[in-house]
C-alpha cells in the first residue's frame, strides 16, 4: 500500500475535509480559467475550406450543421495510416456520450483529418463513434491550424505547435480548436489547444484519478501514455507507442 496512513475514522475526516477547501480552491480556478478562455481575442478564418464528408464536400460553415459553435478534434491520421492515433482515440472515446449534451448548447462536434475518407469511416465503424469525421486530404486546414507539418517548413523552423516552434519532423500532431459562426456566416477562431490540453476532457483520467492508485504511470518511464490501447485492443501485444501524448 505504499507506506500508506491508516488512522481512524475521526482522523480521516479531518484530512478529507481539509483536502475538501483545495478541492473547491481549485475548483473556483478552473472556473476563472474557463472565463479567461471565453474572453481571448478571435481571429477571423478569411478562408472557407471544402472538406470531404459522408454527405459529399461540405465547407467549414457548413460543418456548423445550422448551429452558431463549432467544436473540431484535429486527429492524427495521416493519409498512409490505415487506422487512428492511439491517444487521439482514446480522446474521442468520450465523445459519445457527451455529443447530445454538446449540441444542446448550440454546439456540433467534427473530427478532421488528412487521410482519405472512406479510411476514416472504416475505423469510425470499427471503433462505434458517432460523431462526424471529414478528410481535409484536398485542403490546407491541418497546416493552417498548426497541427500539420511539410519537411521544408519544419527544416525552417516556420513550424509552430503549441505555441513555440517545432524542433523535430512529423507529418501530424493533436489538437482541439473552436470556431464560431458570426453575422452573415463569418467565421472565428476562438481557442485551440495542443499536447495535454486537451486532458480534461479524457473522463476515464478524471475516475481514474479518483483510485488509490491514481494512473499508476510511474514505472512507464518516458512514455506514461504507453498502456493506451484503442478501446478494441486491450489485452493484445503492444504496439508503437503514441506521439501525440
Amino acid at each position: 500500500m505504499n507506506n500508506q496512513m491508516i488512522v481512524s475514522k475521526t482522523e480521516a475526516l479531518s484530512a478529507r475535509r481539509a483536502l475538501l477547501e483545495k478541492e473547491k480552491a481549485f475548483t473556483r480556478q478552473r472556473d476563472e480559467l474557463a472565463l479567461a478562455r471565453r474572453t481571448l481575442p478571435w481571429v477571423r478564418v478569411e478562408r472557407d475550406y471544402v472538406f470531404e464528408t459522408s454527405a459529399g464536400q461540405k465547407t467549414l460553415t457548413e460543418l456548423f450543421a445550422g448551429r452558431s459553435q463549432l467544436i473540431v478534434q484535429h486527429f492524427m491520421f495521416a493519409p498512409e495510416w490505415t487506422e487512428g492515433c492511439v491517444g487521439c482515440s482514446f480522446t474521442a472515446d468520450h465523445v459519445n456520450g457527451a455529443l447530445p449534451h454538446i449540441q444542446a448548447r448550440d454546439a456540433s462536434f467534427v473530427a478532421v483529418s488528412r487521410a482519405p475518407l472512406e479510411v476514416l469511416q472504416l475505423f469510425k465503424n470499427r471503433m462505434g463513434w458517432k460523431f462526424d469525421w471529414v478528410s481535409s486530404a484536398a485542403n490546407d486546414f491541418n497546416y493552417d491550424f498548426d497541427v500539420s507539418f511539410r519537411k521544408k517548413d519544419i527544416s525552417a523552423r516556420r513550424s509552430f505547435y503549441n505555441y513555440r516552434a517545432l524542433d523535430f519532423e512529423i507529418e501530424d500532431l493533436s489538437g482541439f480548436s473552436v470556431f464560431l459562426k458570426g453575422a452573415e456566416s463569418t467565421i472565428f477562431h476562438t481557442y485551440s489547444t495542443f499536447a495535454r490540453g486537451d486532458e480534461m476532457l479524457c473522463t476515464a483520467y478524471m475516475y481514474i484519478d479518483l483510485l488509490p492508485k491514481g494512473r499508476d504511470e510511474d514505472s512507464l518511464g518516458d512514455d506514461p501514455t504507453s498502456w493506451w490501447r484503442h478501446h478494441d485492443q486491450y489485452g493484445a501485444p503492444v504496439k508503437a507507442s503514441c506521439c501525440c501524448s
